[in-house]
């Protein structure tokens, strides 16, 4: 993994299985998106301390107007502090998991996948979650890949775990098969197995329970 300046912005860049990858930071739409994501995830007390309704509308018309001029401006990464939404998950399958020791002490955890990959899974299972009657959730992973489809269709997506996975031992990230559990609870959802389905998820909601009482008390 490396670091370039184009066109006066940070960008990662990495080589993967003979190809050459490049992520532009895009600060301002991360900072814009991560305002009004943050209102809709935490108790309204804590939302209006942290963001502001004034400043939540400032960011909304900003970031409206940016994507007028450009719908395929969008945040090239997601970001979520203290624990994995549940539902990135659905991106990626068990075999695309890497563990690793860091060199400078400590774990990593991630994922990567291409692209087209990716949204064929997100596609799957809204499908599945509405024939499920769960459109609630099957609106999240339609999100999801709205947001994947204003990328170039041979770009890869990679899930990582990165500071989150500090707070954890080796034991704890090795057991940690949270992508294969949801892609076994949709497809025994679309098996009509619910209860199978909803103990996957419990398993995977579970383990990042702690975390997210960690955030909100934060």
């Amino acid at each position: 993994m490396g670091l370039l300046e184009v066109t006066g912005e940070r960008t990662e860049v990495r080589f993967e299985s003979g190809r050459w990858y490049a992520c532009p930071s895009r600060n301002r739409l991360r900072v814009l998106a991560a305002m009004l994501s943050l209102r809709e995830t935490v108790p309204a007390e804590v939302a209006d301390a942290l963001v502001p309704e004034i400043e939540a509308r400032r960011a909304a018309r900003e970031l409206a107007r940016i994507r007028r001029k450009d719908p395929r401006a969008v945040p090239t990464m997601l970001e979520s502090p203290w624990h994995v939404p549940v539902r990135w998950f659905v991106l990626f399958q068990d075999q695309e998991r890497l563990l690793a020791e860091r060199e400078e002490g400590g774990y990593s955890l991630s994922y990567w996948t291409s692209l087209p990959e990716a949204r064929e899974r997100a596609q799957r299972a809204a499908a599945i979650l509405e024939r499920g009657d769960l459109r609630p959730v099957a609106a999240l992973v339609h999100e999801m890949d709205d947001w994947l489809s204003c990328f170039p269709g041979q770009s890869a997506i990679e899930l990582d775990y990165s500071d989150v996975a500090l707070a954890s031992g080796w034991n704890d990230l090795d057991e940690d098969h949270s992508a294969k559990e949801i892609q076994d609870s949709i497809d025994a959802l679309e098996a009509g197995e619910l209860e199978l389905a909803g103990d996957l998820y419990r398993t995977v909601a579970g383990r990042w329970a702690e975390a997210k009482i960690r955030e909100s008390m934060n």
